[in-house]
C-alpha cells in the first residue's frame, strides 16, 4: 500500500489503499489547506520531477528539494566527531543523497523541530539503517506515520550525541524544539527550524504561532523560548529555509530580537 503525502505540507501518512480524507496538519490554524483543495502525492511520484540537492551554507551542509515543494524547508547536517545528526527533514530521499551524506560520516540520528517538517522522516530513517528519529512528546499527536524508529523525548533538553542537544522551546507548537550543536573548532550553532525564524535582515529572528496566517505568539511564549536558550552559548543561528542564517553574535541577536518583539506587541 502507498504512503500518501500531503501536497501542501509534504507530511507522509501511514500506508493506506486510498488517500486520507484530510490532512490534520494543514487543517490546523497554523497551516492551511491549499486553495485548490486537499491533494495527495507519493514520494515515488515526487521523485519523477524533483531532486534532492545538497549545498554548503557557510560551512554547514544543507539538504533540500528542488523545484521547491510544499513548505520548502531544507534540512541541515550537524557533523561531530561522534557521528552526525540530520536536523529536520525533506520529503524526498535519493540514493545519491544518502551516499553523499554517509561519506561525511555516519548519520546516527534524525531530530525534528515540529510537525510541519516531519515530511518523510521514516523513509530517511530507513535509508540510514533505521536510525532513531527524535521528536518531542508534545508533538506526538501530529505524527501521521507511526514507526518504531520514532523516539518521543520528554523534559526540557535531550542530549543525543556529546555535542548535540535538543532544547524544548514550545511556542509555534507545544513540542517545538531547537538543536544546539557544539562545534569545537568553530562557533556553536542553534539549528532553529522556525521556532526562531531568521528574518530578511539576517540580524534578527522572529516568533509566530502561524507564519502563513500571520498569527503572532504572545509574550509569555516568547519569554519561554528565550528562557530555554539562556544557558546555552552559541554564535550562529540557522533557521528552516535556504540562506536564512545569522553567522555572528547569534545569542545577542536573539536577545535583541526578543526585546524588539515584546516591545512591538506591548499594549
Amino acid at each position: 500500500m502507498p504512503h500518501f503525502m500531503c501536497v501542501q505540507c509534504a507530511v507522509q501518512f501511514a500506508a493506506s489503499d486510498s488517500p486520507p480524507s484530510s490532512c490534520p496538519i494543514c487543517s490546523d490554524p497554523r497551516q492551511y489547506v491549499r486553495w485548490a483543495g486537499q491533494a495527495w502525492t507519493t514520494m515515488e511520484e515526487l521523485g519523477r520531477d524533483h531532486a534532492v540537492v545538497l549545498r554548503d551554507e557557510d560551512g554547514i551542509l544543507s539538504i533540500g528539494v528542488e523545484p521547491a515543494f510544499a513548505i520548502g524547508q531544507r534540512a541541515l547536517l550537524a557533523e561531530t566527531a561522534d557521528g552526525n545528526v540530520l536536523w529536520d527533514c525533506v520529503p524526498l530521499v535519493s540514493d545519491e543523497a544518502v551516499a553523499a551524506l554517509t561519506a561525511r560520516g555516519k548519520v546516527k540520528a534524525i531530530a525534528i523541530s515540529h510537525p510541519h517538517f516531519f515530511s518523510a522522516i521514516v523513509e530517511w530513517s530507513r535509508a540510514f539503517g533505521n536510525i532513531p528519529v527524535y521528536i518531542h512528546e508534545g508533538n506526538r499527536p501530529w505524527v501521521m506515520r507511526p514507526d518504531p524508529a520514532i523516539v518521543f523525548w520528554t523534559g526540557e533538553t535531550k542530549a543525543i550525541l556529546p555535542d548535540v542537544t535538543l532544547i524544548h522551546c514550545g511556542g509555534h507548537f507545544d513540542g517545538s524544539s531547537v538543536c544546539h550543536w557544539r562545534r569545537r573548532d568553530k562557533s556553536n550553532v542553534v539549528l532553529a527550524g522556525d521556532t526562531l525564524q531568521v528574518v530578511m535582515d539576517r540580524k534578527h529572528v522572529s516568533f509566530m504561532y502561524s507564519y502563513p496566517n500571520a498569527v503572532p505568539l504572545n509574550a509569555r511564549a516568547v519569554k519561554c523560548i528565550a528562557g530555554a536558550l539562556e544557558s546555552f552559548d552559541y554564535g550562529q543561528v540557522y533557521s528552516a529555509f535556504w540562506n536564512m542564517r545569522i553567522l555572528a553574535d547569534g545569542k545577542g541577536a536573539v536577545a535583541r530580537s526578543v526585546e524588539r518583539y515584546l516591545t512591538a506587541i506591548a499594549d
